[in-house]
């Protein structure tokens, strides 16, 4: 078995992908790939990355056609869902504490769903 290293990067259509680049970068502070590969593009900090296919009927993702969803971990989800929300951004905080950690849940201006996680430190 070959091993990989990691998520080298993450693809998918929009409506109007300049935009939708720009609100990622606005709101989150991921750099948007440019056309020169002389410039910096989005590191993200090392940690847990989880790779969870779903049965094809979930309802967890929201629209039945929508195919995929976005974890982003973050360090504070209370300041995170704080600045989002001062920005106008709707979330939703799951009042749930499950094992791994807590969780919000937002779109993007296209109604691709996100999902912010904080993850809880192993004891």
């Amino acid at each position: 078995m070959i091993k990989v290293l990691g998520i080298g990067g993450i693809f998918f259509r929009a409506k109007d992908p300049d935009a939708l680049g720009r609100w990622y970068d606005e709101t989150f502070g991921i750099t948007k790939v440019t056309e020169s590969y002389d410039d910096p593009a989005w590191t993200q900090e090392g940690g847990t990355t989880v790779f969870a296919p779903f049965k094809q009927d979930t309802t967890y993702f929201g629209r039945p056609e929508q195919q995929w969803m976005i974890n982003f971990r973050v360090a504070d989800l209370d300041a995170t869902v704080a600045a989002l929300r001062e920005a106008g951004i709707t979330v939703a905080v799951d009042t749930e504490r499950h094992p791994n950690g807590r969780f919000a849940h937002l779109s993007d201006p296209e109604g691709n769903p996100i999902e912010l996680w904080q993850e809880m430190p192993k004891p």
